[in-house]
Order: structure tokens, then C-alpha cells, then sequence
């Protein structure tokens, strides 16, 4: 279980490198879907399930209100 914690942090750091380094909005919205994914997992993991929907679905409406933004 510690490993897969782990994992789930270096998968959150590097969607979170995936955001910073890209300056296409379209693969800078990929990492925070992968961010926002692997950041609600790591919460399922530590038991707050609830916390964790209500995050990710909050989180991913703000992501598509700021992709629709500079794609449009």
C-alpha cells in the first residue's frame, strides 16, 4: 500500500510538471485531468471518498471552464 501511495504522489508531481511545461492549453489541460485523477485517488487511498467526488467534480468543472476559455 505505501508503494502505491507513492506512486500516486509521482504521478501528481508530474502531472503537475505536465501543466508547467506545456504552453499548449490542450496538453496543459491533459496533466490537470491527470493531476486531478491520480490527487483524487491519493484521497480515496487515506479514506475520505466523499471528499475525493466532490473534489474531482468541482475540479474538473473549473478545467473545463478555463480549457473552453483560451480555445475559444
Amino acid at each position: 500500500m505505501a508503494y502505491f501511495v507513492l506512486f500516486l504522489g509521482l504521478c501528481f508531481v508530474l502531472g503537475g510538471l505536465a501543466v508547467a511545461s506545456n504552453p499548449s492549453p490542450y496538453y496543459g489541460v491533459m496533466g490537470l485531468v491527470v493531476g486531478s485523477v491520480v490527487g483524487c485517488g491519493w484521497l480515496m487511498s487515506l479514506g475520505v471518498s466523499f471528499v475525493s467526488l466532490v473534489l474531482f467534480m468541482v475540479y474538473l468543472g473549473g478545467i473545463l471552464v478555463g480549457f473552453v476559455y483560451p480555445v475559444s
